[in-house]
Formats: structure tokens, C-alpha cells, sequence
């Protein structure tokens, strides 16, 4: 197990920015992981659950607790037949592409969302009308005191808009099987070159960001609120709402994370004021004076 004392956050998160973290540990096996969460559920502390960092902005104060990150010891990847089974900290893309090699359909859409599967899972994440909820199978969690693993069926997860149940448990992922569904495997690449194109031409990839910041509001698209509210383009320090896709809030290079808050409060100010719809970030924003209590979060 590794440990890392006053981990800087900037390291382990897409955004490039925000401040320390207490404590990070990077436990290499299921026993390492179990062992850390009883230590931190008998002490009381505060952790967070971090995979790829590419939905969490931790604010500049930082994290007062322990970041749990799970590394490569948690990233295989297994067939068996129309199913795949990966570790948490398998990127989303490592998988698609292996379900691609096996002759398997089903994550296409979001074959380039930026994430692990653990967090992809946690978060049911989505993109060009695909979600996790339509291939996870089961999912393999730790108890959120360590105390115990089981295996958790779809309905079981609870999963709905950006949400899982393991939001309100605390419960831990340590893989993911996916049922899929056999296809031609060129059928299968062609959908996943023409849903990269769509990325890649729409989305500014080129900067850090942790994707779509906002959720979409019921009856809306938060990039065409924001455009609409005339905040394209629009900077707060380092942070800007990027001119080639307003859904995105990107890192110019410097931007530090109260930047990107104060950027992110100017455009629910102005939304709520221009068309009355309130604007939740996609984004887990943890770390500072804000926190208040013991438990979980975390992130993909």
C-alpha cells in the first residue's frame, strides 16, 4: 500500500487544479482497500474515493481527509462469453475497446467519456444516449466500513439520472460486469470512430476540464442555457466557459479552483436570473471550509 502525505490534488484530477489532500492511499488489493475503510469508518475521518479524478475539482483550501485511489493493482479486464468484468479503476475507452475486440456492443456511445468504470458506475454515466444502466450486469462492492463485500444486481444499483445508490451508501466499487450483446466488430468500430468524430469536433479535448460541468435541466441543455445567457467565452481568472462548446468549463492553463467556482456561481446566477432554471453541478466539488461531515464521496 502506498501513502502519500499532502498529495497535490492538481496530480490526480482532470481539471488541473485545486489545492492538498491530508492524506492519499493507494491500496493494491481487496484485503488493502477493506483494511482502509475500517481504519477510516473507526476514526471517523472523511474520505473520498477517487479514480481517474475526471469529475472532481477539489477546492484550493483541500481535502481534509483521506483519498482512497484505486491504481492499476484495480484496472484488469475479463471476458467470459457476452459479459466483460473490469476492475473500478479500468478506463471506460480500455473497455470499450476490449468489448470491441471480443465482438461486443454496447459501449459505443460512451466509449469516450474520460473516467473509470467504478466511477462510471457510481455516477451512471452517459453520453449520445447510452448510460451505464443499459450493460452493467452486476457490480461488486466493499461496505463503506469495510466490513463486508457483495455483489450487487442492476436493479439493486438504483440507477437513474447521474445517480447510483452507492451516492447514499458509501459502498465502494471494485468491478464492474457489463452484458453486452455480440455484434460484427467493424459495425461495432464504426460507431465508435463516428462517436469519437462527434467528440473531437464539438468538445475542447485540448484543454483540462472535467467535461460537461453542469447537469442538464429537466426540459433543457445546460450548454444552450448558458450560450443563451451569453456567457460563451467567458472568463473568470484561468477558468472559461469554452467558446466551441458552453457546456464546458475549461482550464486556460492557470486557473485555480476557486476560479472555476466563482465562474461556475456567476453562470447559476445568471441562468436563474435570465430563464429561472437552476443549475447543479455534474461535477463533485469537495475539499475546503464546506465540508461538514464524515462519509464518502466519489468520483470517477
Amino acid at each position: 500500500m502506498r501513502i502519500v502525505h499532502d498529495a497535490d490534488m492538481r496530480e490526480y484530477t482532470s481539471f488541473r487544479a485545486g489545492g492538498k489532500a491530508d492524506l492519499l492511499v493507494v491500496p493494491t488489493t481487496e484485503e488493502e482497500l477493506q483494511e482502509v475503510l475500517r481504519d477510516v469508518h473507526e476514526k471517523h475521518q472523511n474520505y473520498l474515493l477517487l479514480g481517474n479524478g475526471s469529475n472532481t475539482l477539489v477546492r484550493d483550501e483541500g481535502y481534509h481527509g483521506v483519498v482512497i485511489h484505486l491504481g492499476d493493482e484495480f484496472s484488469g479486464i475479463e471476458a467470459d462469453g457476452d459479459r466483460l468484468t473490469a476492475g473500478s479503476a479500468a478506463l471506460i475507452s480500455e473497455v470499450a475497446h476490449e468489448a470491441l475486440e471480443h465482438g461486443l456492443s454496447g459501449m459505443e456511445p460512451i466509449s469516450g467519456i474520460p473516467g473509470s468504470i467504478g466511477g462510471a458506475a457510481f455516477m451512471n454515466a452517459g453520453a449520445y444516449g447510452g448510460e451505464m444502466k443499459q450493460v452493467i450486469e452486476t457490480v461488486r462492492v466493499v461496505s463503506a466500513d469495510g466490513s463486508e463485500i457483495r455483489t450487487l444486481s442492476n436493479e439493486e444499483m438504483d440507477l437513474g439520472y447521474r445517480h447510483s445508490r452507492l451516492q447514499e451508501t458509501g459502498e465502494v466499487v471494485v468491478s464492474v460486469t457489463l452484458k453486452l450483446t455480440p455484434a460484427d466488430r467493424e459495425d461495432i468500430r464504426e460507431a465508435m470512430q463516428e462517436f469519437t468524430q462527434k467528440r473531437t469536433s464539438k468538445q475542447p479535448l485540448q484543454y483540462p476540464s472535467a467535461g460537461s460541468f453542469f447537469k442538464r435541466p429537466e426540459g433543457y441543455f445546460a450548454g444552450k442555457l448558458i450560450q443563451d445567457a451569453g456567457l460563451r467565452g467567458v472568463s473568470v481568472g484561468g477558468a472559461q466557459i469554452s467558446a466551441k462548446h458552453s457546456g464546458f468549463m475549461i482550464n486556460r492553463g492557470d486557473a485555480t479552483a476557486t476560479d472555476i467556482l466563482n465562474l461556475m456561481h456567476l453562470v447559476q446566477n445568471t441562468v436563474k436570473d435570465r430563464f429561472g432554471v437552476d443549475m447543479e453541478p455534474e461535477v463533485r466539488i469537495v475539499g475546503g471550509p464546506a465540508e461538514e461531515k464524515e462519509g464518502q464521496e466519489n468520483d470517477d
